[in-house]
């Protein structure tokens, strides 16, 4: 080996490696998405990367979680419970659902700062539960200045259904926007590689998307938007905002 091939294949090893970066979304899983007779429902908030089951990361108390039902919204703040995982901090709550129609619960986090990445990170998340397997209510807004609304309905999917949406920011389109989508993986599913962790699309023109489901299990589709506005990190710079419109649907395969 010459001199400069050996140079080379010493810059080459010394070299850092760039791995690809797990992609963060806010978990809202209920119990179920669709409660056929009524009844209670058990909320998860959990802020990870859910192919790959981990790490949970430690979520502040979250700004905001409620229930959007009949064009009303109730405050849930005040039933959230800590559910410690390992050293993170993760939450959960309990709400009855007497009445048929659709229960869209959400949360906006407090935002979470990602030293990896220089940058603040808050995800608007949601996820519709069904009382009575209504049909009813399945679309409505929270009011999120970022937020997938579905134009197909989220509960009742089977595997291989397709499922539609549209990224607004401030309640209008946000064209070509990219979609982030991964599924939670507690069915000990083996990536080929990176590539088939995060599943990348994009919305149109219109800033609709759609995407079939090949498996079963709770689906999170997360538009990332830039915000407006920078935030202060701890060590006193001014960085970006990471905004994410999050929405998760349940898949079933047939039995």
């Amino acid at each position: 080996m010459t001199s400069s091939a050996r140079a080379l294949t010493l810059a080459l090893l010394l070299a850092p490696v760039a791995f690809p970066a797990s992609a963060h979304f806010q978990e809202i899983i209920p119990s179920a998405d669709i409660l056929a007779d009524g009844g209670t429902v058990d909320v998860s908030l959990v802020f990870t990367h859910p192919f790959e089951g981990g790490p949970v990361m430690t979520m502040a108390k979250p700004t905001a979680v409620g229930v959007l039902k009949d064009g009303e919204k109730r405050d849930l703040s005040g039933k959230l419970v800590e559910k410690p995982i390992g050293k993170a901090m993760t939450y959960s709550f309990t709400h009855e659902l007497a009445e048929p129609g659709a229960s869209i619960f959400y949360i906006e986090p407090a935002p979470y700062w990602e030293p990896a990445e220089g940058k603040y990170i808050i995800h608007y998340s949601k996820v519709v539960v069904d009382s009575y397997a209504s049909g009813d209510g399945w679309d409505a807004s929270v009011g999120f200045p970022v937020e997938i609304v579905p134009l197909s309905n989220p509960t009742g999917l089977w595997t291989g259904n397709l499922f539609t949406g549209i990224v607004t920011k401030g309640g209008e389109p946000v064209p070509f926007a990219e979609i982030e989508v991964e599924v939670i993986n507690d069915q000990g599913i083996k990536a080929p590689n990176d590539a088939y962790i995060t599943q990348v699309i994009k919305a149109d023109a219109n800033g609709t998307f759609s995407y079939a489901m090949p498996f079963a299990g709770w689906w999170g589709f997360a538009a990332l938007i830039d915000g407006d506005k920078p935030m202060t990190s701890p060590d006193g710079k001014s960085v970006p905002v990471e905004l994410g419109a999050l929405i998760w649907v349940n898949a079933k395969s047939a039995q």
